[in-house]
C-alpha cells in the first residue's frame, strides 16, 4: 500500500493541488484546506496550522504545509522545526512559488511595484480584493492602497482566455500596467511530488 500523505493548504491554491492530485492519480493523498480569506490575517496562519497538525500528527507518513511563508515572519518555519516527515513550499509566498523564484526575482528587481495576480485571485477579485479592500463602499481610497504599484502580473495555472480577459480588467481596474506569465503550477509540482512518493 501506497504512504499516506497530507496536504494542508491555503484554499487559495486547492484547485490547483486538487487538479495536481487527480491529474497524478495519487489516490493516497489527502487535501485539507484552510480559508483564504487567512491572508488578510497572516498572524493567525500558524495557530491554524498549529491546531491542524495537533489532530492529525502520527497518522501520516509524510505532510506537506502547502503555504510559503504568507507573511508570518517565519512562524510557519519555526513550527514545523523538528516534525519528521512535514515541509513547506519554499518561498516568500506562492507568487514566487507559482512563477519560480528566480523569475518572480527578476519580475521584481525590474519594476519593483508589481503587484501579482494568480488564477485564484482573479477568479475572487471582487471578493478578495475590491470588497476586502472596502473599494466597492470606497472608491476613493483606491489611489491610496495602489499609488506605489506599477503593474499587475498574472501568472497563469491553466490557459484560460476568460480568466485571462477578467485580469486584463483587473489591471484596468487598479490603473496598473498588465504583464501576463503562463507558469502553470511552477515549483509547487516538485514539492507534491516530495509528499506523494
Amino acid at each position: 500500500m501506497d504512504k499516506r500523505c497530507l496536504i494542508i493548504a491555503c484554499g487559495a491554491l486547492a484547485r490547483e493541488i486538487r487538479q495536481l492530485i487527480d491529474l497524478n492519480q495519487w489516490s493516497h493523498v489527502r487535501l485539507e484546506c484552510l480559508p483564504a480569506s487567512l491572508h488578510n490575517t497572516p498572524g493567525k496562519i500558524p495557530q491554524r496550522l498549529a491546531a491542524k497538525l495537533n489532530t492529525v500528527r502520527g497518522r501520516y507518513d509524510r505532510i506537506l504545509i502547502a503555504y510559503a511563508d504568507c507573511g508570518t515572519a517565519g512562524e510557519i518555519d519555526k513550527l514545523i522545526a523538528g516534525e519528521p516527515n512535514v515541509t513547506m513550499l519554499d518561498g516568500p509566498h506562492c507568487f514566487a512559488v507559482l512563477a519560480g523564484q528566480e523569475r518572480h526575482d527578476a519580475i521584481m528587481a525590474e519594476t519593483p511595484g508589481s503587484y501579482w495576480l494568480t488564477d485564484f485571485l482573479v477568479r475572487h477579485f471582487k471578493t478578495m480584493v475590491i470588497q476586502s479592500l472596502g473599494l466597492d463602499k470606497h472608491p476613493e481610497l483606491k489611489p491610496l492602497y495602489f499609488a506605489n504599484y506599477e503593474q499587475a502580473v498574472y501568472i497563469s495555472q491553466t490557459d484560460d482566455k476568460t480568466l485571462l480577459s477578467a485580469a486584463r480588467e483587473a489591471a484596468d481596474f487598479l490603473g496598473l500596467k498588465f504583464k501576463h506569465i503562463h507558469s502553470g503550477y511552477g515549483q509547487m509540482t516538485d514539492t507534491l511530488k516530495w509528499c506523494a512518493a
